[in-house]
């Protein structure tokens, strides 16, 4: 495992791994209500506000937890949408919501302030699940197939000068070798302890200040594809990466994963234990990186509403009625 300095900085952006989603093999559409995986675990009389990062992934799977927790006949409060890591993270502590997705890389890299996360998914939620509910009382229910960890892509322009994509060494070194070769990045990424610092630290080579813009989300994989930026820190599970036909750099496995949860405060949980594990369960156990890219591609791409894409997927897997 590789050390790795704690730089924190005001988490204003959303971080954000990109959700998408696929379909079932199991059509379950036209299933009733007695048959849905919501009427089978009632959280009848229990109230849970829903909230999440102001990302595309994140906005899916807000509004999944909405509509799982109401079908199943929750008083669920909808404040999806709320804002970047720090925002979500503190909404939730306060006690503003009950619950919200979050990425066990960041669990342990930003809000556990942890060194040397383990590269493995499993170990690492566990061992997140543990310290942030003896330390702050937060419960990690489920976890996510897909990892939507932090990435890089290239413009189509030089990804095709270069011959095919490159690789995170290579990437690094056209960036020292070129200065006027310009990195789209997130306001975040630079000062996350599971940012830049990682990709740095690996390749031996610092990212000059004058060669990095900041942008929104969504504008660096757009500004990307028409060769404004050189390169552009996205996530991996963005459906807009094979939309805009860019070139993923290569990652040797640099960057920690990133499997999502339901984060929710324990006086919650502990009203309604085994009928959230199902709920989350069956929400997040299909969610391999090509369903969650091709949901989101869904929100991103296609121009659909978060709300409309997981209402589909929800019905589709038999999580609430038709």
């Amino acid at each position: 495992m590789k050390k790795f300095a704690i730089k924190f900085a005001a988490l204003g952006a959303a971080s954000a791994l990109v959700l998408t989603a696929c379909s079932s093999d199991t059509d379950s559409a036209g299933a009733d209500q007695g048959d849905s995986v919501a009427a089978q675990n009632s959280l009848s009389g229990i109230s849970v506000t829903v909230g999440s990062k102001d990302f595309d992934e994140a906005l899916v799977l807000g509004e999944m937890l909405v509509q799982a927790f109401a079908a199943a006949g929750a008083d669920a409060g909808n404040q999806v949408g709320l804002g970047g890591t720090s925002v979500a993270r503190t909404a939730l502590t306060s006690g503003e919501i009950d619950v919200y997705p979050e990425y066990n890389g960041t669990g342990w890299a930003v809000h556990l302030e942890q060194e040397d996360p383990s590269f493995d998914s499993v170990e690492l939620t566990a061992n997140v699940k543990e310290m942030d509910l003896e330390k702050n009382g937060i419960v990690w229910i489920g976890r996510s197939p897909f990892n939507n960890t932090y990435g890089f892509v290239s413009s189509p322009e030089v990804t095709e000068a270069n011959g095919g994509p490159f690789t995170t060494q290579t990437f690094m070194e056209y960036v020292r070798d070129n200065p006027d070769a310009l990195v789209c990045m997130e306001s975040e990424y630079p000062d996350r302890p599971d940012g830049l610092i990682l990709t740095e630290e690996a390749t031996g080579i610092e990212m000059p200040d004058a060669q990095v813009s900041i942008l929104d989300t969504g504008v660096i994989y757009t500004e990307t594809a028409n060769n404004v930026c050189t390169f552009g820190e996205v996530y991996t599970t963005d459906g807009r990466i094979p939309a805009l036909n860019l070139a993923l750099v290569a990652d040797p496995g640099i960057n920690i994963v990133y499997n999502v949860s339901a984060t929710m405060r324990a006086e919650t949980y502990d009203q309604a234990p085994e009928q959230f594990d199902a709920i989350v369960a069956a929400i997040l156990q299909p969610l391999d990186n090509d369903a969650m890219a091709e949901l989101n591609k869904r929100v991103s791409a296609d121009g659909e509403e978060a709300s409309a894409v997981a209402k589909d997927y929800l019905i589709q897997n038999g999580i609430i009625a038709g």
